[in-house]
C-alpha cells in the first residue's frame, strides 16, 4: 500500500514547526474547548489598524485595484517605501532596490535564497528569531550561532564577534531583537562596525521590523554606514509597527543585484503580493513615527510592568526589554525540577507544563537558540499581563 509519507521530501521532514505559531495553535485548541487560556505566546500588535489605513483599501477597491501588480510591488509604493527611508533614515534608495513581499518572512527567505549555496555558513547572533535557524538550513546553508547573555541584556560585543574566524556569506539580525527585546543603538552599532569591515565579503541583513516600537532609546540601523552600503540588505514591513499583521505585507531594501535576484525568485513562487495590501500600504508609508507614539508609549508602560512583576519571583532572571514586545526571562534555575511526578527537562516541557496545568502560552526558548529561556510577548493589556506574570509564579512555586 503506497504511504504518501514516503513521497514528503527529506527537506520538508527536516523543518520544524514554528514553535510561536504551534503555541498559538495549541492555545488556541485550549480556548475553544472554553479554557481560560492566558496568551502571551503570538508577537502581534493589540491595536487596530489605523483608520487612514483603512480607508485607503476600501478606496482601492472601490477604483479596481484588483489585478496582478508588478512582481516587487507598484512603483509608487516602491517609492514612497525609498521616501520612507530618506524621511526617517536620511539614506538614500531607488525603487529598483526594493522588492515588496508577502510579509517580511517572505522578504528573508527570498534574500536567502538569492545568496546561500549548500554550505554556506551564517552568523545568526543568540537568541534569534524562531525561523531564521531553519530558514537557513531549508536552503543548504549553516547557522552559527553568536551567543550573548542575559547579563549584558543580550548584547553583542566587538571583542566577542573579532574573535569569529570563518569565512562567512551573511549576517542575520533583528534590531529590535525578537525574542529579547533588546536593541543595539547607533552607538553599539559603531562599536561593531570593525568587525562588519573585516568581513569584506559578508552580506549583512538587518531584520527592522519592530523598528517603530522603542522604549528609551532608537535602535540604530546598518544603513547609518556608506562603506557597508553595497552589502547591507534591509527587511521591514507594516506588520509591527502600523498594525497590519494581517495584511501581509513586507520588503527588502539593498543593492540593486540582490533586489533583482529576490524579484525573480519571488515571481517564480508567489509574483506581487495583495494589490490591497499595497495601495493601503502607500499610506502607511507617509504616516510618520510620531503617529504611532500612543502606541509605542503603551507598549513602554507594558515593558516596565512586566518587568517589574518578573522581578518579583524568586530565582527567575529577567533582562529589561528595551524595544519591540517581548520579555525573555531564564528559567535555568527550575529546570530539572518537577510536577506530578514528571520531571522539567527544558523549555519546551515547562511550556507544555504552563499551558496544561495553569492555562499560561509562552513561547519556549529552544527554538530560539536559548535553551534556558521562555519568552512572553506583553501585547496584550495590562490586566492580562498581571494574570499572566501570577499563573507563572504560581505554575513556578508548585515545581518541586
Amino acid at each position: 500500500m503506497f504511504d504518501i509519507k514516503q513521497a514528503l521530501s527529506n527537506r520538508v521532514k527536516s523543518l520544524g514547526e514554528s514553535a510561536t505559531l504551534k503555541m498559538a495553535r495549541m492555545a488556541t485548541e485550549l480556548k475553544n474547548k472554553g479554557v481560560d487560556v492566558v496568551d502571551m505566546s503570538l508577537g502581534e500588535p493589540d491595536f487596530n489598524t489605523p483608520d487612514v489605513i483603512k480607508n485607503a483599501a476600501k478606496l482601492a477597491i472601490d477604483q479596481n485595484w484588483t489585478r496582478y501588480s508588478p512582481v516587487p510591488g507598484y512603483l509608487d509604493l516602491r517609492q514612497a517605501i525609498c521616501d520612507k527611508f530618506k524621511r526617517d533614515q536620511k539614506v538614500e534608495f531607488t525603487p529598483d532596490q526594493i522588492v515588496v513581499s508577502t510579509g517580511a518572512k517572505q522578504s528573508i527567505a527570498n534574500v536567502l535564497l538569492a545568496l546561500l549555496n549548500p554550505g554556506d555558513e551564517v552568523l545568526v547572533p543568540g537568541p534569534f528569531w524562531v525561523s531564521y535557524r531553519d530558514m537557513i538550513e531549508f536552503m543548504g546553508g549553516r547557522t552559527v550561532e553568536v551567543p550573548t547573555t542575559i547579563e549584558s541584556n543580550f548584547k553583542l560585543n566587538i571583542d566577542q564577534l573579532m574573535q569569529l574566524k570563518g569565512n562567512y556569506k551573511a549576517f542575520l539580525f533583528s534590531n529590535p531583537c525578537n525574542p529579547s527585546g533588546n536593541l543595539l543603538t547607533q552607538k553599539d552599532l559603531d562599536q561593531l562596525l570593525p568587525f562588519f569591515l573585516k568581513h569584506k565579503d559578508m552580506v549583512i541583513i538587518s531584520d527592522e521590523i519592530y523598528e517603530y516600537i522603542f522604549f528609551d532609546e532608537k535602535a540604530g540601523s546598518m544603513t547609518a554606514y556608506p562603506e557597508l552600503r553595497d552589502r547591507v540588505v534591509i527587511v521591514n514591513g507594516v506588520s509591527k509597527g502600523q498594525c497590519m499583521t494581517g495584511w501581509r505585507l513586507g520588503y527588502m531594501a539593498g543593492p540593486k543585484e540582490i533586489a533583482a535576484a529576490c524579484s525573480k525568485i519571488q515571481g517564480q513562487f508567489t509574483s506581487g503580493t495583495s494589490s490591497i495590501t499595497q495601495r493601503a500600504a502607500i499610506t502607511a508609508m507617509k504616516m510618520e513615527v510620531s503617529e504611532f507614539e500612543s502606541m509605542r508609549l503603551a507598549f513602554k508602560k507594558r515593558a516596565g510592568l512586566i518587568f517589574e512583576e518578573l522581578k518579583q519571583i524568586a530565582h527567575l532572571k529577567t533582562n529589561k526589554p528595551e524595544g519591540a514586545f517581548y520579555i525573555f526571562p531564564d528559567i535555568s534555575n527550575f529546570l530539572g525540577k518537577h510536577y506530578e511526578g514528571k520531571k522539567i527537562k527544558d523549555t519546551t516541557e515547562f511550556c507544555l507544563y504552563m499551558l496544561e496545568s495553569h492555562h499560561l502560552a509562552m513561547t519556549p526558548g529552544d527554538a530560539f537558540g536559548a535553551p534556558n529561556s521562555i519568552r512572553l510577548s506583553f501585547a496584550t493589556s495590562e490586566d492580562k499581563i498581571r494574570e499572566a506574570c501570577s499563573r507563572l509564579k504560581r505554575g513556578l512555586e508548585q515545581l518541586k
